[in-house]
């Protein structure tokens, strides 16, 4: 049987409850890690690996890292998406008897980590629970534990659907029950979400303010969240809010692909925010106005009257441009209100930490004021909302010093006059270190040794040091000898000795004092948490106002006007982040007009002429203007907009074994069946993943469906010339086309939509921008020019029409039910052995096939 040390055995005792995390067990200075974690923490954070006696027969494996420096090591676990336990010492070591007592007291996880190198000052970092109500539909909960704040909502569909909603949220850690932990956990890994199991989800709990306002059926999602955050944080968690819920029907919806193919906050191509539409709107002065603005952007609202509300705030930030200037210079001197807050809540927080607190409250007297100059109704408004939190304010101005260090236990944290009693220790520290300053100065004189010196040190205390050179120029009877160095003496008197109890007590017991007093000030300063939540909601609301005509200003937007209806109107729209990252090259602009009579554009035009740059346009001028923002357009005249669905570009989904064109149909799947007539559909190159006729049978039967069905705003484009006809049968399609013009047998792009559909489509002039090889292009300039010269043959010769042959899904709906078949046998073989096989071309086949079909009776 092995044998283990005690401090071993404690180790393993600490280590069997939390299986799957690194152990960072306390010891002295270090945080040391043992066994298998030793080994794979030494390679991940490439320190070295060493071994220790541990009792048994064979070493130990062993690794550690300094306390001081622990926070960059854990921070990399945590980003590889690790978990981390924290074993402190919590008893004194000089009064343990025996192995001294440790305790986990933090479980640190990809979803709780509050701060550190790559905590994004602009980006929520939100943990998650999720829990299935029934077969159809998961409840789920999310929360940014540095900042307390928190939501819910219902997601229906399958469990992807749900893993693609927090995607959106850049969800890390996931809890749910083990049932669901293990449904999820191939997508969940896939996404590189990490799954943790909470089974307890109370439903009657003590405290209800949590779930107060938000309905039954997301109150057990929520209380499985918080249990497991007080159950791994072992901390006060006062700063957490209560959970929102988010009304679909108040919100612009925009699935997890839409936001993605519409770059909204990353760009498809670099994966960064340069390109992106929050890229373009980020003119946010705090921290706080960033994730305000990154939430807006992911949740549009979908209230005329509430959309309306934030456009008149912007409108009048935008006339209103000097005190719009002084409010921005205001705002450079707010710090991130929230996280401070999540780090007094957490008992983390220094006398920095509140140094900049009190530094921003300073600055809300200044700003309502500036709201106030501008005499506008809005403004005026928003400046009654800032609370000056003038008591909290009063205390951190009378307590905390101007510039107090960044350490709690260093001293130089409370304000001169605070406390008497601290500021007679400093007196009795402060007036000592003169006298011994003194003293230096005397005993140089009475010796005329110029090189002595009274210096301190932690294990011998004061001491008078002389070289040995000099020491026969002292008087060793008034000299007691302290220490022997290898150059020198170190020697004390009787004053120096009673000077040095005075001193090191009097600094003793003012840096216990003093952080005492700061701890106090930390606890009292909680009691103002909710209020200075409650001003950080509106500070940053108003930088994001400030920020939109910031950038309405500076990119030409215009106010955008609602109505009720299902009419949008757009005049000289562009795409404000192509147009900015073109610089000053100009920027072609086109209307879109979508009526009652007219709601769907099939869209026609060579491949890099911009169909999809007029797509996404318009889909993005929706999403700025139900933001609350000017839209890039001379005139928009627009519906409120109930839901955004893009199909527009596909890649293979390895993790699921989906190819392109299986992606680009479940796209077109989740848009069709959850799309209202309030809804705006994007629809770019459907059907190009299959054969020719599948393709354009699978798009018209589309756009047929959506047409008739749903009757929602569509942008569909295609290369599939054969679809224009579609005009003559369907009364609410309309044609229109990018214009391109041939010059010199090269293709020119002109980027202006305009009506009917496009003559050809360019594509061999394309293949010649990109360079391909010329023997290639003129084979493919023959191979082309055959091809036509057979379809005008086939069109004259052919009985049915292309137009026949895309219709004939529709036909065959009408068609009556066949009699029992007739005895064709006879005249069926004789057709097939008449056809003229190598003369027949691919369309006249298909309408053989089909007239054979129609014979027999299919």
């Amino acid at each position: 049987m092995t044998t283990h040390t005690p401090m071993i055995q404690q180790y393993l005792q600490v280590k069997s409850e939390y299986t799957d995390a690194f152990l960072f067990f306390r010891l002295g200075d270090f945080y040391e890690l043992f066994f298998e974690d030793a080994v794979q923490a030494s390679q991940i954070l490439e320190i070295t690996l060493t071994s220790r006696d541990g009792g048994s027969r064979e070493r130990i494996p062993m690794c550690g890292v300094p306390h001081h420096a622990a926070q960059n090591y854990i921070e990399t676990l945590i980003q590889k998406g690790y978990r981390v336990a924290i074993c402190e010492q919590t008893e004194d070591p000089k009064q343990a008897k025996g192995v001294i007592k440790r305790e986990v007291v933090r479980l640190i996880t990809p979803g709780t980590i509050i701060e550190g190198k790559n905590m994004d000052g602009k980006s929520n970092h939100f943990i998650a629970a999720a829990e299935e109500i029934d077969d159809n539909r998961y409840a789920y909960a999310y929360l940014d534990l540095s900042t307390g704040e928190g939501a819910s909502a219902i997601v229906t569909g399958t469990e992807k659907n749900l893993i693609q909603e927090l995607q959106t949220l850049s969800i890390r850690e996931l809890v749910v029950p083990e049932q669901l932990f293990v449904l999820l956990s191939d997508l969940a890994e896939a996404n590189s979400i990490l799954l943790s199991i909470e089974e307890t989800a109370m439903e009657s709990p003590t405290d209800e303010s949590f779930v107060e306002h938000i309905p039954q059926a997301v109150h057990g999602v929520c209380y499985r969240l918080l249990n497991y955050l007080n159950r791994t944080q072992k901390r006060s968690l006062d700063h957490i809010q209560a959970f929102q819920y988010q009304e679909k029907e108040e919100l612009l919806t925009i699935d997890f692909h839409s936001k993605r193919n519409l770059e909204l906050v990353q760009s498809l191509r670099g994966g960064d925010q340069k390109g992106s539409l929050y890229w373009l709107l980020d003119e946010t002065m705090t921290s706080m106005g960033g994730r305000k603005l990154k939430q807006w952007l992911h949740q549009p609202l979908a209230n005329r009257v509430k959309i309306e509300e934030r456009l008149e705030i912007v409108t009048e930030m935008l006339e209103a441009y000097f005190v719009r200037a002084d409010i921005r210079e205001s705002l450079k001197e707010v710090y991130d209100l929230e996280r401070l807050i999540g780090r007094i809540s957490f008992g983390t927080a220094s006398g920095r930490d509140l140094s900049q607190l009190r530094q921003s409250l300073l600055q809300i007297p200044l700003i309502k004021e500036q709201l106030k100059e501008s005499t506008k109704p809005a403004l005026m408004k928003a400046a009654q909302q800032l609370d000056e939190c003038v008591e909290l304010l009063a205390l951190l101005q009378e307590a905390i010093a101007d510039h107090p260090p960044l350490s709690v236990k260093e001293g130089d944290i409370i304000r001169d006059g605070f406390h008497e009693r601290l500021d007679e220790l400093r007196y009795a520290k402060k007036n000592g270190k003169d006298w011994i300053a003194a003293l230096e100065l005397k005993e140089r004189e009475r010796t005329g040794i110029k090189g002595l010196k009274i210096g301190y040190n932690r294990i011998f205390g004061y001491f008078i040091e002389i070289t040995k050179s000099n020491i026969h120029l002292a008087d060793l009877t008034r000299y007691e000898r302290k220490q022997t160095l290898a150059n020198a003496e170190r020697y004390i008197t009787d004053e120096l000795k009673e000077k040095e109890s005075l001193i090191l007590t009097a600094e003793e017991e003012s840096l216990a004092l003093e952080y005492s007093l700061f701890v106090d000030i930390r606890e009292q300063v909680k009691k103002y948490i909710p209020q200075v939540q409650q001003l950080a909601a509106k500070v940053s609301e108003l930088d994001v106002y400030s920020s939109f005509a910031e950038v309405s200003d500076h990119y030409r937007l215009t106010k955008p006007t609602f109505h009720d209806g299902l009419e949008l109107t757009i005049v000289n729209g562009r795409h404000p982040v192509v147009e900015k990252m073109m610089n000053k090259q100009h920027y072609v602009p086109n209307d879109c007009a979508l009526t009652s009579t007219e709601n769907m554009l099939l869209i026609t035009g060579p491949n890099m002429s911009g169909k999809s740059t007029f797509m996404r346009q318009v889909a993005i001028t929706v999403i700025m203007g139900q933001m609350g923002c000017y839209v890039p357009a001379d005139e928009a005249v627009l519906p409120v907009t109930d839901q955004i669905f893009t199909r527009i570009g596909a890649a293979d989904d390895l993790a699921a074994g989906q190819s392109t064109f299986m992606v680009e149909m479940l796209e077109s799947t989740y848009a069709i069946t959850h799309a209202t007539e309030r809804s705006l559909l994007l629809f770019d190159e459907i059907g190009r993943g299959t054969s020719t006729y599948d393709g354009m049978a699978l798009a018209q039967a589309m756009m047929e469906y959506i047409h008739t069905e749903i009757r929602a705003n569509t942008l569909f484009s295609t290369h599939y010339h054969e679809l224009t006809q579609l005009e003559q049968q369907l009364d609410k399609l309309r044609n229109v086309h990018v214009a391109a013009v041939e010059q010199n047998g090269k293709v020119v792009f002109l980027h202006k939509v305009k009506s009917g559909p496009a003559d050809k489509s360019y594509g061999i002039h394309v293949a010649e921008l990109a360079q391909l090889p010329e023997p290639i292009l003129a084979r493919a300039r023959d191979i082309l020019k055959e091809l036509e010269a057979e379809k005008e043959h086939d069109r004259k010769d052919s009985q049915s029409s292309v137009n026949e042959q895309l219709t004939f899904f529709q036909e065959s709906k009408q068609q009556p039910e066949r009699l029992a078949k007739e005895p064709v046998q006879d005249d069926l073989v004789s057709s097939i052995r008449d056809l003229d096989i190598s003369g027949t071309t691919p369309m006249k086949a298909l309408q053989f096939l089909y007239e054979l079909q129609q014979k027999i009776g299919k």
